[in-house]
């Protein structure tokens, strides 16, 4: 009987030894694919063609407000970014910018070496104002520019801020953290329209204004339904009723008050400066100004200077969440 176990036994613990081999070489493969995987390159496009990095980028110059606020978005600090104080005058967003973020000088013009002395995983730029500055960027680091303006007139200013905001969350690898964010904001565009459904509302036909002092007038700035705000505008059921003459690759046509008289009978959404409030001021007492239907009927509704228009998903939030604020309160 003795006999006949010990061989059992042997064979039973070689058969142990194997199964816990395979396992060992199992949990190590798993490991490395993991590892691997952490390791794996990641490769960005912008307006200046692919951008590959070896790995998610942590720290990120940016060099143009929309930028920092698609990290801050996605739970991101910018290591540096531009022009900074007039960031905090114009966007107003639920996300705050750490103190500690270094100003590494004007948008259109950056300190290359302030730049370089935080030694960034990752530049991000604007192509308008930042092409002639790409091989001095790339010097410093991997940079990638994005142009928010297409000439392609069957991308509207949404769907590139969208794009845009896909391709900076691969870069720092919070993909996820995208994908949430937009889906959040359609939710709050769902939430938006039902309450501009429910209010009390003359028309639902709107222009969104952005105005400031011209050479010699004000200077009113339409905005055209292939902006990133009438696309919101229109997500809310509102809608945005300037279609303009030509294509505006910028999003928006340029009016003097007399241009404005089409529109009388929209509702009347204005951004303004506390600063340059050319309606307090120049326009106080124009007859053209005061005869206009929506200024007759009190249908103005300001949205405060730091409505920032041309940003990315949380400046949409912002403009949604004043222009219901204030159409609703109304």
């Amino acid at each position: 009987m003795k006999k006949t176990i010990k061989p059992l036994l042997i064979v039973m613990m070689l058969f142990a030894i194997v199964l816990a081999g395979c396992s060992s070489k199992k949990v190590d493969d798993n490991a490395g694919g993991e590892k691997d995987k952490a390791n794996e390159s990641i490769t960005i496009t912008g307006s200046n063609g692919d951008v590959t990095l070896k790995e998610p980028a942590k720290k990120v110059v940016v060099l143009e407000w929309t930028y920092a606020e698609d990290l801050l978005a996605l739970g991101m600090q910018p290591a540096g970014m531009a022009d900074i104080q007039e960031y905090h005058n114009w966007v107003n967003i639920d996300a705050e910018l750490s103190k500690d973020v270094a100003d590494v000088g004007g948008r259109q013009e950056p300190n290359l070496e302030a730049i370089a002395a935080l030694e960034p995983d990752l530049i991000i730029g604007v192509s308008f104002r930042h092409d002639n500055m790409i091989a001095d960027l790339e010097k410093i680091a991997p940079t990638v520019i994005f142009n928010p303006y297409p000439e392609d007139e069957s991308i509207d200013l949404y769907k590139e801020m969208t794009t845009t905001f896909h391709e900076i969350a691969k870069a720092v690898g919070k993909t996820d953290k995208a994908d949430e964010v937009m889906s959040d904001l359609d939710k709050k565009y769902e939430e938006a329209k039902a309450k501009i459904d429910g209010a009390d509302l003359k028309t639902k036909d709107v222009i969104l204004t952005l105005a400031y002092s011209g050479p010699q007038a004000p200077e009113i700035r339409v905005f055209t339904p292939n902006s990133m705000a009438s696309q919101i505008i229109e997500k809310i059921g509102l809608k945005n009723v300037h279609v303009p003459d030509q294509f505006e690759v910028f999003g928006s046509s340029t009016f003097n008050v007399e241009g404005l008289t089409k529109y009388e009978d929209a509702n009347y959404l204005y951004i303004v400066q506390d600063n340059d409030n050319v309606y307090e001021k120049q326009l106080n007492g124009n007859p053209v100004w005061q005869n206009l239907n929506f200024v007759k009927e009190g249908r103005l509704y300001e949205l405060g200077g730091d409505t920032w228009p041309y940003g990315g998903p949380l400046s949409a939030e912002t403009l949604l969440n004043k222009i219901v604020d204030t159409m609703v309160a109304k």
